[in-house]
């Protein structure tokens, strides 16, 4: 493995649109929602860790979360692990991974993803993270990867590729960012050939994204770089402590991607998701005759299709009637939705917290 090669894993989002399974206690990425055996956190670790040193990959998450980030990856050094005191978005977090491989490994080139998307064809996955990696250390470029769409997606931003079409792997210079579309939109990105799912997963080398930060965030940085010398000290956590709260929330995207001109995309189509609603994580779920994915030991379904239950093991569930409904149980928590009114999870969660407090989210 090449030493110089580091990961940064995105960890600290606390996936609303997955409630109630999903709560801030314990978001989703620490759950094992595909029925593996493992959370998506430790898969999505495992699969670095084997084109990347397992002591190079860092973990940024809330502190919050400390506690289950040393339990799911054990053994990791507590210098791997980034806690912010608050959700600042990844542009802030991102430039505190930079700073701290910077005092480990000027040379380093970075590959940053969040923690809980789905690979479904692994391999595939890990040769284009190696075409980007070296793309990117003989280049001064900015890297994102960009999925082949398989639909008109509502739910995904996309990016347009410079010149000819995309095929296979290739790398493209990025003409334009678009946000999620609606869906007279998505069909035209769909059909022109033109466009790709933007993944959120980004390759550079640190020397690249130090200067894209120069350029667009020169503040952030210079606070970073002066307190350089704290850095995997006791006194860390004082720092960014403090500086968290001076932080503008803004993302990569909107950050530096978005301006920079430097900007490439690697074409893939490596069965990817985000997994970041029930509705996309349906169509990964094996299902019954009837087209409902069924999670629960004790869930009776009658006159039901096309639905998404999952349902704790020590509950029981009669469904009958629905089609095309969301029903999730935990914790005492109960949630009946529509399918195409998934997006308005994150207003119920509002109202409950709200009307109800945080004991319920």
């Amino acid at each position: 493995m090449n030493r110089n090669n580091y990961c940064v894993i995105m960890a600290g989002g606390v996936g609303s649109r997955f409630w109630p399974l999903s709560k801030t206690s314990k978001p989703k990425q620490f759950l094992d929602i595909l029925g593996t055996g493992k959370s998506l956190i430790q898969q999505t670790y495992e699969r670095f860790s084997k084109i990347i040193p397992e002591e190079n990959i860092l973990i940024v998450s809330h502190r919050d979360y400390k506690d289950l980030i040393f339990e799911q990856i054990p053994g990791i050094h507590p210098n791997q692990v980034l806690l912010e005191p608050m959700r600042k978005n990844t542009a802030v977090c991102i430039a505190y991974a930079n700073f701290k491989i910077l005092k480990e490994n000027p040379d380093a080139s970075i590959i940053v993803a969040p923690s809980d998307h789905l690979i479904m064809r692994e391999d595939e996955f890990l040769d284009v993270i190696a075409k980007g990696l070296e793309f990117v250390q003989n280049s001064n470029a900015l890297l994102t990867i960009g999925i082949k769409p398989s639909r008109p997606e509502t739910g995904y931003g996309y990016i347009q590729v410079n010149g000819e079409r995309c095929t296979g792997t290739a790398i493209r210079k990025v003409k334009t960012f678009t946000e999620k579309p609606n869906v007279e939109m998505a069909k035209l990105f769909y059909e022109s050939g033109e466009f790709f799912w933007n993944s959120g997963i980004f390759i550079w080398s640190l020397s690249t994204i130090m200067h894209s930060f120069d350029l667009y965030m020169p503040d952030l940085n210079a606070q970073f770089q002066e307190a350089m010398d704290l850095l995997n000290t006791p006194e860390e956590a004082n720092f960014v402590g403090s500086l968290y709260p001076k932080c503008k929330s803004i993302s990569i995207d909107y950050a530096v991607m978005e301006k920079a001109e430097n900007v490439y995309v690697i074409c893939a189509d490596f069965g990817w998701s985000d997994l970041g609603t029930w509705g996309s994580l349906y169509t990964h779920l094996d299902k019954d005759d009837s087209q409902n994915a069924i999670s629960g030991k004790n869930v009776f379904i009658y006159n039901s299709t096309n639905c998404i239950v999952n349902i704790a093991d020590d509950r029981l569930a009669v469904v009958h009637g629905l089609d095309d409904y969301i029903v999730v149980e935990s914790e005492g928590v109960l949630l009946i939705c529509k399918k195409d009114d998934e997006q308005r999870i994150k207003d119920f969660v509002n109202d409950v917290r709200i009307k109800k407090g945080e004991g319920y989210i």
